[in-house]
């Protein structure tokens, strides 16, 4: 009995796996997939944003460029999502197709940035593109303040985000918010930034990989 129980855990720990950072811009997302990337031999899945041919044109214009922005954005994850589901690898994206469509183009739209021909046309085409994709295995929340994430987008530096408008975010952390609140599409983990610094702290960081084994493998 013990053994087969063992071996039940084993094949659990070792079942291939669809893990999702979410946040909203500089949350912390890209550092910690590569983190936990490093701890469990995940495979990691980040967003482009440096080969992205619209970032620096939206963040010139965002009206002209918003539509072109999140259909990229859009593709560029579906074929990464049909790329985890079609391999037998345990692999950690950065962030998730579903944000786009709940968060960034709902913003856009609202904003006055995204007109209602392109936001209806973006909607229909995510709803296309969903229904062929499994949700990840596990969802990993980012939630952070916004003066926490204006302090980590000017640490980094990126000169694109020069221009990033803070009513910008405001609204994309309010969007999270609702989100995240009706999200049942599998387990759920929220870490908030403003009370934990995986980026620096080792212990911090231990307590996260806690809490990922904890909701993965039951092991807390």
């Amino acid at each position: 009995m013990e053994i087969k129980l063992k071996k039940n855990i084993l094949e659990k720990t070792t079942q291939p796996k669809h893990i999702a950072i979410a946040g909203n811009i500089g949350a912390g997302k890209t550092t910690l997939t590569r983190l936990l990337a490093e701890h469990y031999g995940w495979i990691p899945r980040y967003e482009d944003v440096e080969n992205n041919p619209y970032i620096n044109d939206f963040y010139e214009d965002m009206t002209r460029w918003s539509f072109n922005l999140q259909v990229y954005f859009l593709n560029n994850r579906f074929q990464q999502i049909l790329e985890i589901q079609r391999g037998g690898n345990t692999v950690i994206q950065d962030r998730t197709i579903y944000e786009d469509a709940y968060i960034f183009a709902p913003n856009l739209h609202e904003m006055g940035l995204m007109n209602t021909r392109d936001f209806e046309n973006y909607i229909n085409l995510f709803k296309n593109v969903s229904s062929q994709i499994s949700p990840p295995d596990l969802l990993i929340y980012l939630k952070s303040s916004l003066p926490t994430l204006v302090g980590q987008i000017e640490k980094r530096g990126r000169e694109y985000e020069d221009n990033l408008r803070l009513d910008y975010l405001k609204q994309l952390n309010q969007y999270y918010d609702n989100w995240i609140d009706g999200y049942n599409l599998g387990k759920l983990l929220i870490i908030s930034v403003d009370d934990i610094n995986f980026a620096d702290n080792k212990e911090d960081l231990g307590t996260v990989i806690e809490k990922v084994d904890a909701e993965l493998f039951g092991l807390f």
